[in-house]
């Protein structure tokens, strides 16, 4: 290709270097006399060469450069502000051209008495629908008008309703995301067209065995608020419709309990804007979270097939508790583990606890992953595995050995090492994204007040010891056993047997 490109250059040199002349030079140095013999620009790209090229370092007349940037930046200071409601605003600001701007709220399923059941999940689906001011299409033209891009989730403590574009459009922004979460017209076709997808939604769930696992060990191992389904059950969606919807925000969407949190705006800009669409909403005072205890219990499906999924848990202490979920944190990196063949390559994750001593080591074993589900005061720590059938009662015996000798001290330090930069840096990684950035300022001010500066994680995390992973690990498994199993579950030992392995 380059050759090609060089050869149409000399072809074109003689006809060009005829009629093209530079009429000023940069300096007086370059200015010396040039005839048409002289080589040119247009002869060095050809593959000749010039004696009368400027120097990159010489100076251009009339043109100053800007000051260096300092070989420290300094990031934005974080700005909240209180509304007489009890609502938060928070904002950072960021170098970048675009903003993202969130809404959260805690509200999440544990906020569902019986009757509401699904409803988080329903709304999550109808965010960013028609409106009292706006049809969907208009909605939908407006945000593409401005390059926007929206989303929403739900889980059980808290919502999120985000909207990503440039800068220059955050008052559009502000208004759009704030009409989409408190004027939803809950059209009666809009809702029933979302309750169908709903239910192929519950229905695919069935085929992803991880995340059908992870949701009935919630189920399983505790009583209360906890153990509301996070995805609404078959039985509910005949009795989810828009006056159910209204009657739940109207009672969990209060002042108090949200928080619009942006990343890349200035605050002032943002309270302008926010403040007079924000301030007429009721001053409620803040509900109590619903409370949730950690019983353990046993859950099982059997569905048939050629594999067994499998999932064992216990209570970790929740975010409430910084140290001891930080600690949960480093050890499922510190387990890590994963699939049996990677899609990211050979050698992806080979150097986790469980990838070395049972994927490596047990081809039976298709995949064996640690994980954590932390809240504000509770939490699961477990390992997720899948096997053939036959090799079930084995691989869980492995899941069980591997957490015995990791709070028997077989870990050393360069395994602890190892787990601690990877959370690091995966914590840092994760706050270079804009979204996740006003994501994390929304989520800890809902559940600390506060945003508390990463410096100070990362410090908790610098001063985890050897024997603080051993102590951890210790009491966690001495606490009572949430099993799940799915699939082929005939061979799977009793609940009684798998929690003597822990003992």
């Amino acid at each position: 290709m380059y050759r090609t490109a060089a050869s149409r250059a000399k072809a074109l040199k003689g006809v060009l270097t005829r009629s093209l002349r530079p009429a000023r030079y940069a300096s007086s140095s370059a200015a010396a006399a040039t005839t048409s013999s002289t080589p040119g620009y247009l002869s060095w790209l050809g593959g000749g060469s010039s004696s009368t090229l400027t120097s990159l370092d010489m100076p251009l007349q009339g043109v100053s450069l800007p000051p260096p940037l300092a070989d420290k930046v300094e990031p934005s200071k974080l700005k909240v502000t209180t509304l007489p409601n009890g609502l938060k605003i928070a904002s950072e600001m960021s170098p970048n051209p675009a903003a993202s701007i969130g809404l959260y709220v805690d509200c999440g399923s544990i906020y569902e008495a019986p009757y509401f059941h699904g409803a988080t999940h329903l709304l999550e689906r109808m965010a960013f629908k028609s409106t009292l001011n706006r049809t969907h299409f208009r909605l939908v033209r407006e945000i593409e008008a401005i390059g926007g891009n929206t989303s929403a989730s739900a889980s059980r403590e808290q919502m999120s309703y985000t909207i990503d574009a440039l800068k220059t459009y955050v008052p559009e922004m502000v208004e759009v995301l704030i009409d989409s979460v408190r004027n939803p017209a809950f059209l009666d076709w809009e809702v029933n067209e979302e309750l169908r997808k709903m239910k192929v939604e519950i229905a695919e769930l069935a085929k992803n065995p991880m995340g059908f696992l992870l949701e009935a060990i919630h189920s399983a191992g505790y009583s209360g608020a906890l153990a509301s389904p996070l995805y609404a059950p078959e039985s509910a969606l005949d009795r989810l419709n828009g006056e159910l919807l209204e009657e739940f925000m109207t009672e969990n969407f209060t002042a108090a309990r949200m928080v619009l949190a942006a990343s890349g705006v200035e605050h002032e800009e943002l309270l302008k804007v926010a403040e007079p669409l924000m301030s007429d909403l009721p001053n409620v005072p803040r509900q109590l979270e619903p409370k949730s205890q950690y019983v353990g219990g046993d859950f099982r499906q059997h569905t048939g097939g050629e594999a067994t999924h499998f999932a064992v848990a216990f209570e970790v202490p929740g975010w409430n508790n910084e140290k001891e979920a930080v600690t949960a944190t480093v050890l499922q990196m510190l387990m890590g583990g994963g699939g049996s063949f990677s899609a990211g390559g050979p050698g992806k994750g080979m150097h986790s606890w469980l990838y070395r001593r049972v994927l490596n080591e047990y081809q039976e074993v298709q995949s064996c992953t640690a994980f954590t589900s932390i809240f504000n005061d509770t939490g699961l720590f477990g390992i997720y595995g899948c096997s053939s059938p036959g090799f079930a009662a084995k691989a869980i015996e492995l899941a069980a050995k591997e957490l015995k000798d990791v709070a028997n001290g077989k870990v050393n330090q360069k395994h602890l090492d190892r787990a601690k930069a990877a959370t690091k840096s995966a914590v840092l990684m994760n706050l270079e994204s804009r979204m996740i950035a006003a994501e994390d300022i929304g989520r800890q001010i809902l559940t600390y007040g506060e945003r508390k500066p990463v410096d100070q994680f990362l410090k908790t995390v610098d001063q985890l010891t050897l024997k603080d992973i051993q102590d951890f690990t210790s009491k966690v498994i001495s606490k009572p056993l949430t099993m799940g199993a799915f699939g082929d579950v005939l061979s799977v030992p009793s609940y009684d047997t798998i929690s003597s392995k822990f003992c």
